[in-house]
């Protein structure tokens, strides 16, 4: 990403969540101010709750270089309600050259200088081709409601030819059973495998049944969850109770071990789908979503070949056993599975 800013040469647009001052974000405003006093026009759209972290000095070296910064949702006192609309997304759009979409924020937490044994585990997808002005488009699209000028500068259109098959899939007011729906039916369609990666699981009801459901056919469904090293320990007790009935049902789950697991990955026969939205009721009701789907083998072979090196370094639980888990997990997954009921029937009014 950072290369790509460095290379840009009319326009940057970055629509992030987390954002954090360190040293990661450091470099980021270095590059951002190079290509903006180069003359690149550099649009920045941070969510208001996700960039807290971010200091005002940083803030304001930002805007000195002439970089527009604009924030989404600004948090208000009296609108709990409104509040809770964030922009979960992570995408970089840089000229029409190129596109980064996936899970990871700019923060140290995914610094391996900063964190060389616990940095956090994700994915980004580099995009080339006729996707990145379907990209633009979806920056545009959100810009628009914040700003005075649009965001996009045409230029001469993009002439590199796509050699995957690839789909832009989005999440938010009005569309957030979108990325739901497609992989609902992408489950009940699949015939081989159904792997899964989410940083935070706290599954619908269709969801269970779906994954079960393909499990009992003979589907290969695998799911790949944060162990001990996870930002909320509560989700992931929330999430625990329903590991006894997907694993009865063939379900293997495994639970990342080295570090916090927090990539957001669906790999469905030679389907894949990577971004910004995990597999829990709360993200896909609330948040702007954004992830790449490419549907091509060879895609499909390299990111089942970093699914394996994740299961071989993760711990596998398994029906037979999972009733000898401590009676500290039983309380913590009662305790807060009843909070999440509770949360769940707030949002619902």
């Amino acid at each position: 990403m950072l290369d790509a800013i460095a290379g840009a040469r009319r326009q940057i647009l970055l629509e992030m969540y987390l954002v954090q001052s360190g040293r990661i974000t450091e470099q980021f405003i270095t590059a951002l101010g190079a290509a903006a006093q180069r003359g690149v026009r550099v649009c920045l759209l941070l969510d208001d709750f996700g960039c807290r972290g971010l200091i005002a000095g940083d803030r304001a070296r930002l805007r000195s270089h002439g970089i527009e910064l604009l924030l989404y949702n600004p948090l208000q006192f009296g609108t709990l309600r409104r509040n809770l609309f964030r922009d979960h997304r992570k995408l970089l759009v840089v000229d029409d050259s190129c596109a980064f979409v996936g899970g990871a924020g700019i923060t140290d937490d995914f610094d391996v200088a900063s964190h060389p044994h616990l940095h956090w585990h994700d994915v980004m997808v580099e995009i080339r081709g006729p996707l990145v002005s379907d990209w633009q488009a979806v920056f545009e699209h959100n810009w628009s409601h914040w700003a005075t000028t649009p965001a996009l500068l045409r230029g001469d259109g993009i002439h590199k030819i796509g050699t995957q098959a690839g789909r832009v899939s989005l999440a938010g007011p009005g569309t957030h059973a979108a990325i739901k729906r497609a992989l609902l039916q992408r489950i009940s369609r699949a015939q081989q495998r159904v792997w899964l990666a989410t940083a935070y699981f706290v599954p619908s009801w269709k969801l269970r049944r779906r994954l079960a459901r393909a499990a009992r056919r003979g589907v290969d469904v695998r799911l790949l969850l944060p162990g001990p090293h996870t930002d909320h320990p509560a989700v992931r007790h929330a999430g625990r109770r329903f590991y006894r009935r997907l694993l009865r049902a063939g379900v293997r789950i495994y639970e990342y071990q080295p570090r916090f697991q927090h990539a957001k990955m669906a790999l469905l026969d030679d389907w894949v789908a990577v971004g910004s939205s995990n597999l829990d009721r709360w993200n896909l009701r609330w948040n702007l979503e954004a992830n790449q789907e490419i549907d091509a083998p060879d895609f499909a072979a390299a990111t089942a070949a970093m699914f394996a090196t994740d299961f071989s370094v993760s711990q596998e639980y398994h029906a037979h056993t999972w009733g000898q888990r401590s009676r500290w997990s039983r309380v913590a997954e009662r305790f807060w599975g009843a909070v999440d009921r509770w949360l769940d029937r707030q949002a619902r009014h």
